[in-house]
């Protein structure tokens, strides 16, 4: 059965945040990425925190802190039961987030239980081998899957159920392979399984196009699909034919940006819907998402709480209809 599951709705007006936002200044400031070094919640701190500072908004360096643990629970049970009105934590997110909550990974935990400021960037879904590897398109991928599901190992960077999983259980199920056929090994990060890839012991990673880009660039590993609406104006991914050129209407863009406690006030919150809508219409933004391919996608305020909400929803529609939940 073939679908087109995208992860968002169409683009919506922005929501200013006001001018309650002046009664708050941040201060011994810290994010939180909930992986190992490397993948894409640590390049949202690393990375995307930092503007904030360089755009004037935070006085000082922001303290990035891994916290790798259950695919991110550790970290989100650590701000909702540590953190709950700490407003100078900033928590990396991201579709992964949202589809482990969806699929219950967070325990008792909801997406109420924390506040969701932004999303500035999409980070297009990529399937990706050894630059050796005998598999060359999504055509091959599932000639190999036809004979022998299990002889396939996939790895990414979230656990069962999670985004890296779903790409591809979209993938098997839009070719009528038994997804519960489907091999894939769980990793604290998109880095950390492209390593297995790298060292011969995985054959196909599925994650995130700034997780493999950097292996792109080095001629180490090779795409054989770009979850993409199309092709990246990029000359090291130009080659990377979109599922869709390959008859699979699939495409699987994962969100980047931040939640916070809940507990925080309003007008703490309020500073930070503003910040992050200043850094999305910055320069600095722009040329950071260009390097590293990230599209440029934009929720912010009331209108990112609803479409984490709706998001959670979706997928855990998503999960019961191709039968992983």
């Amino acid at each position: 059965m073939k679908r087109l599951f995208t992860a968002f709705a169409a683009l919506g007006l922005v929501f200013a945040a006001g001018n309650a936002s002046a009664q708050f200044t941040p201060g011994n400031m810290e994010c939180i990425a909930p992986s190992d070094p490397g993948g894409g919640w640590d390049f949202t701190c690393r990375q995307m925190a930092p503007l904030l500072t360089e755009l004037g908004f935070v006085s000082g360096n922001i303290r990035a802190q891994n916290m790798a643990g259950a695919g991110g629970a550790i970290a989100f049970a650590h701000v909702v039961n540590n953190h709950n009105d700490n407003e100078n934590l900033l928590v990396a997110a991201s579709t992964a987030t949202t589809s482990r909550i969806a699929a219950g990974e967070f325990g008792d935990f909801s997406v109420d239980d924390v506040r969701w400021p932004a999303a500035l960037g999409a980070d297009d879904g990529v399937l990706a081998v050894a630059a050796d590897s005998p598999l060359n398109s999504l055509a091959d991928l599932v000639e190999a899957w036809e004979d022998n599901p299990r002889s396939v190992s996939i790895v990414g960077g979230s656990s069962a159920g999670g985004w890296d999983h779903l790409k591809v259980l979209l993938i098997a199920d839009a070719a009528d392979v038994p997804v519960n056929d489907v091999r894939y090994t769980s990793f604290s990060s998109g880095n950390v399984a492209i390593v297995e890839i790298l060292a011969g012991r995985a054959d196909v990673f599925t994650g995130d196009l700034s997780e493999a880009l950097p292996h792109f660039e080095a001629g180490t590993l090779k795409g054989i699909a770009l979850l993409s609406d199309s092709r990246l104006e990029l000359d090291v991914t130009a080659d990377i034919q979109t599922g869709i050129e390959q008859g699979f209407d699939i495409v699987a863009p994962n969100w980047r940006g931040f939640y916070l406690p809940a507990g925080i006030s309003d007008e703490a919150y309020d500073f930070w819907v503003d910040a992050f809508e200043t850094v999305a219409d910055s320069d600095e933004w722009a040329d950071l998402r260009e390097k590293n391919g990230i599209g440029d996608f934009r929720r912010f305020g009331t209108e990112m709480e609803e479409f984490a909400r709706r998001q959670v929803a979706d997928i855990q529609k998503l999960l019961e209809e191709i039968g992983a939940q």
